[in-house]
């Protein structure tokens, strides 16, 4: 089936020239899929679309980045940062691996669906941003320069401590779940001075496991008070010597600390903007996230400062309601549309009884599936660019992906599509018009026979 990429009302900004561009961009994208599909002079004509691509993307940048010059757009410098960061380092990325691939229908597919993920993400985004629609997700970031800075002093730090190397992955984590997580809050004053940061580390389980659990010589695959208490100190002594290399004037002192649930943290990716957000990947031992926000505080009371006279008890308070919250642990069910309306619905129709994501694409399921599995993949078949069975088929791959349970969402009940994906071995089908109360059934009866 030739693969589209269909402009939509919801993609104009209401500005001609930002709207008119990103339509031709679209085009061109569609013709460079159509252009990969042919197999005569293909790695040539590909090669003769990429650069018609690159300079009307380069075109449209500059004539979008004029039009915020023009209405003295605030977001104007991040904006441009955005612009090169694709410019600079996603669009060469790219073209090495295609280079290197000779330009391979996997090389070009990937090109086309990162170029045409990011092309609708920073339109409903970002580029909406600009009319006031909606506000930019990170306005508040340091600059580029800075948080380069900060990614090569912890890659140094982590080494110099756990002799572990690890990789920036994101510099604008966004909360997102990534296994069992420890949620870590350090909140710093300066002397007379109303200044605050706070910073929050977040440590796959795992990692606390693989690393300080280590350096103690425990043997255990669970999280308990002595491990805690570690993680704690070694947390403050990294966050220490962070500080030590960006100093500020006055300096930082800890005024308190609290560890926090996934529901508390995530307050602060609801409520607040961060200036920090990146999230590392430490080569198979877990993952982390390094996380500041100034001078914004949280709201008071959000967890117990710790301090010396309480700190066991608040260690068992916390490993207590995590045993608990365990023992309640809802399935956990990932819902993948293209439709907001859709997503919204589906996730207020089942999150009285489970535990609800949202992706809105492919790609972006399989960074979702990645960093917190689910019991359930809830997938529409009919989405742009990466469709319900590429996106099956990518699951279908990865050996440690190929047993999740995939139940299609589709809008018509086609035997010839059914029958093309049966290899696939999805979990069932259900349609988008059936009444909410049939969708629900359909689903607890999944799970009710998933426990037999």
């Amino acid at each position: 089936m030739e693969t589209r990429f269909e402009w939509r009302e919801e993609y104009n900004i209401g500005v001609d020239i930002v709207d008119q561009e990103h339509q031709r961009l679209f085009r061109i994208i569609n013709k460079l899929f159509a252009f990969s599909e042919e197999e005569k002079d293909n790695q040539w004509t590909c090669q003769e679309g990429i650069k018609y691509f690159k300079g009307h993307a380069v075109k449209h940048f500059a004539d979008e980045e004029a039009y915020m010059a023009s209405i003295n757009y605030e977001g104007l410098e991040q904006h441009q940062r955005i612009h090169q960061d694709f410019r600079n380092n996603i669009l060469p990325a790219l073209e090495q691996e295609l280079e290197q691939t000779g330009y391979s229908q996997e090389a070009m597919e990937h090109f086309l669906g990162v170029c045409a993920g990011w092309l609708v993400g920073h339109t409903l985004t970002e580029d909406q941003a600009i009319t006031g629609e909606k506000m930019s997700t990170w306005e508040h970031l340091l600059p580029s320069e800075e948080l380069e800075a900060m990614k090569k002093v912890i890659v140094q730090l982590v080494f110099d401590m756990f002799r572990l190397e690890s990789q920036a992955i994101s510099e604008a984590y966004g909360g997102e779940k990534f296994g069992r997580g420890v949620y870590y809050r350090l909140v710093y004053g300066t002397r007379g001075d109303e200044r605050r940061q706070e910073v929050i580390l977040v440590f796959e389980e795992k990692l606390l496991i693989n690393t300080v659990g280590k350096i103690l010589g425990i043997k255990t695959n669970k999280l308990d008070a002595m491990l805690i208490n570690a993680a704690r100190y070694t947390a403050r002594q990294f966050v220490g010597r962070m500080m030590e290399h960006f100093q500020a004037d006055p300096p930082y002192e800890l005024k308190e600390e609290n560890l926090l649930s996934y529901e508390q943290f995530r307050k602060v990716f609801e409520r607040e903007k961060p200036q920090v957000s990146l999230l590392f990947n430490t080569s198979g031992a877990g993952y982390f996230a390094y996380c500041v926000i100034a001078p914004h505080l949280l709201e008071s009371g959000i967890g117990t400062p710790i301090q010396n006279t309480n700190a066991m008890d608040e260690v068992e308070k916390y490993l207590m309601k995590r045993e608990q919250a365990d023992s309640n642990t809802k399935p956990k069910i990932l819902i993948v549309d293209d439709s907001m309306t859709i997503r919204h619905g589906m996730k207020q129709l089942l999150e009285g009884d489970y535990e609800v994501a949202m992706a809105e694409s492919g790609v972006a399921a399989i960074r979702t599936i990645t960093l917190n599995r689910p019991d359930l993949v809830l997938l529409d078949y009919e989405m742009p660019i990466v469709d319900g069975k590429q996106t099956l088929e990518m699951l279908r791959s990865e050996k440690s992906f190929e047993d999740i349970p995939v139940i299609f969402l589709t809008g018509r009940r086609d035997t010839a599509t059914m029958i093309q994906v049966m290899p696939l071995k999805p979990a069932g089908y259900l349609l988008k018009d059936s009444k909410p109360a049939d969708i629900k059934k359909e689903i607890d009866d999944f799970f009710a026979k998933m426990k037999k």
